[in-house]
């Protein structure tokens, strides 16, 4: 009997002796499957009929049978959208991926496989109905809600954060309350990027940046305190002025907007007015340019025209100022009515017949 509870004190059903647990936190690797069959196999043929021992072989093969059942109970499987995280008598040893894995079986060793891949929601500055209690309906939080802005306004905001777990030992061992640190950082993040903001931005098309900068302002906070938690996405619900003072803050939107509109306005009138007088003032200074080069042209042929004629002057005084004369008296006479007197026929008047009088009454 000595000898069978030495065996069974000095040798564990794996094959070798048992390990020392050294206090690193590391994971021990699932035994051989076959070296546990054979080991077991071994030790159930020494207390089957047969063997050495006497009338305690059937308590000691109930005990075995026992211990096989507890041993094989440590066997654990987790699912895709867990994470398993093992405890060694209460204190966080590591965490294990999906699958089949292995640990000590109770009570040495237990495992809790929180669900990692849930979004998980928290609304700020208002409560939802399933939150609320209330069977329809949104429950505002004004101590949440409002919040003062960069320009010394105060704000109506309200939004949520969503979550999931990225580290399920972090999560469940470095922080207490996980839904009221996310909310309270959330908060956080979201007075100090509004506290830097001007609430005509927040109103309109600020909204987005916001939401960026508060993720990762909440982001790099959970990550200080080591909690586990990945910030997946915060979502504006409402951003408006104070109920007690949205009247007239409407009414200060309208008078901006017909600002606006006036100032638009004005810049189309003065966009299309201006380019017109610009082209009108174009278009008379190219008009005086072309009658100046018009002008000096004219003068300068007028003057090289003189300068011809005066030299042809200068050749034949007498036959160039004949022709002159007769060449501005034509242009003179040109549309007037005409009587010639030959002084030299001594017949006085010549007869003359008006053709062109004529010709213009019958036309008429």
């Amino acid at each position: 009997m000595n000898n069978k509870g030495s065996i069974l004190k000095n040798q564990s059903p794996w094959g070798s002796g048992p390990s020392q647990g050294n206090g690193s936190g590391s994971r021990r690797e699932p035994p051989n499957i076959d070296d546990v069959v054979s080991n077991l196999q071994k030790l159930i043929k020494k207390f089957l009929p047969g063997g050495k021992t006497g009338g305690s072989k059937p308590i000691i093969l109930g005990l075995v049978i026992l211990a096989v059942i507890w041993v094989l109970s440590g066997l654990y499987r987790v699912l895709p959208d867990e994470q398993g995280v093992v405890l060694r008598f209460g204190k966080y040893i590591n965490t294990t991926q999906p699958g089949l894995n292995y640990h000590f079986p109770f009570p040495i060793e237990r495992v809790l496989k929180p669900k990692v891949t849930k979004v998980n929601r928290i609304d700020v500055g208002f409560r939802g109905a399933s939150d609320s209690g209330r069977s329809s309906g949104i429950g505002e939080v004004p101590e949440e809600s409002l919040m003062l802005t960069g320009d010394e306004n105060i704000v109506d905001i309200n939004y949520s954060v969503f979550w999931v777990i990225k580290d399920a030992g972090k999560f469940l061992f470095n922080i207490q309350s996980p839904v009221e640190t996310v909310k309270a950082t959330s908060e956080t993040a979201m007075r100090e990027v509004i506290a830097k903001s001007e609430i005509q931005s927040i109103l309109t098309e600020g909204r987005s940046n916001i939401e960026i900068e508060v993720q990762e302002i909440t982001q790099n906070i959970l990550d200080e305190y080591g909690s586990g938690i990945q910030i997946t996405q915060v979502q504006t619900q409402k951003a408006d002025p104070p109920s007690q003072v949205i009247d007239a803050f409407r009414d200060v939107q309208a008078a901006r907007a017909d600002k606006e509109r006036s100032k638009n306005e004005a810049e189309a009138y003065a966009n299309d007015v201006i380019p017109r007088a610009r082209g009108d003032a174009e278009k008379i200074l190219q008009e005086a340019e072309a009658y100046k080069k018009e002008v000096v042209a004219t003068a300068e042929g007028e003057a090289s025209r003189f300068l011809a004629i005066y030299d042809e002057y200068k050749n034949a005084k007498q036959v160039t100022q004949e022709r002159m004369f007769l060449e501005t008296m034509e242009k003179v006479l040109a549309d007037i009515d005409k009587v010639i007197i030959d002084k030299e026929s001594g017949s006085g008047v010549v007869p003359y017949l008006p053709l062109p009088e004529i010709k213009k009454k019958s036309g008429s």
